[in-house]
């Protein structure tokens, strides 16, 4: 089965979880075994290829910059590409150099998700009965790209994929398993680094940069 096969799931579940004006954000990257495999919690408006008139691919944060400075920081992101992520504002942003940013991604040999693929207009909090709604999808995700490691990013969706209760704060470089498809995973919870986790931006490099230097020795 092919990644791109679960996108009309997707697509049904945007119309019932996400706003009606925006269309749902699936995933990118190394799709092939990647080394690891980032999980965040669900996509915004502030994605432009949320618009309905974007023709390239809908990958997580297009358009935006933050998130680009953690993987910078961590290592999994090149500076050329970096630095023209910094330059450009959000409508600036086109299918090609789209595409260029992903390209840089995989060849990081990383993969980038969300647990919820419905689009809100801003960053709402959505409730645990909605994210886990599309568990079951992650998983097959999960199965077809087969990461080396899972990270998760932020209690909520910690506890959603592990099935209990996650305080990042008080497992922080801790791995914890969950066996998907008869295989067991070695998943990362790690503070929410977007938003208002940015106050935990430091924690959250700190935390990647020892969970990537462990797992690549």
């Amino acid at each position: 089965m092919k990644i791109s096969e679960l996108n009309s799931e997707y697509d049904k579940l945007q119309l019932q979880y996400g706003a009606k004006e925006l269309t749902a954000i699936y995933n990118g990257g190394c799709t092939n075994n990647p080394n690891f495999c980032f999980v965040f919690m669900n996509p915004t408006g502030k994605n432009v290829a949320s618009n309905p008139n974007w023709k390239g691919r809908r990958s997580p944060w297009i358009g935006t910059k933050n998130i680009w400075k953690l993987f910078y920081r961590i290592g999994l992101l090149d500076e050329k590409i970096y630095m023209n992520i910094m330059s450009k504002k959000p409508q600036e942003w086109n299918e090609e150099f789209a595409d260029l940013v992903y390209d840089d991604i995989e060849k990081h040999k990383y993969f980038i998700t969300n647990l919820g693929k419905c689009t809100q207009i801003d960053a709402r909090a959505l409730p645990d009965l909605v994210l886990s709604q599309y568990l079951d999808l992650l998983c097959k995700e999960i199965e077809i790209i087969n990461p080396k490691t899972i990270i998760t990013f932020g209690n909520q969706v910690s506890s959603i994929v592990l099935n209990q209760n996650i305080s990042v704060s008080q497992c922080r470089k801790q791995s914890f398993s969950r066996i998907i498809s008869g295989k067991n995973y070695n998943i990362y919870p790690v503070y929410y680094p977007i938003g208002n986790g940015m106050m935990n931006i430091g924690k959250a490099i700190e935390d990647l940069n020892f969970i990537i230097k462990t797992n690549t020795i």
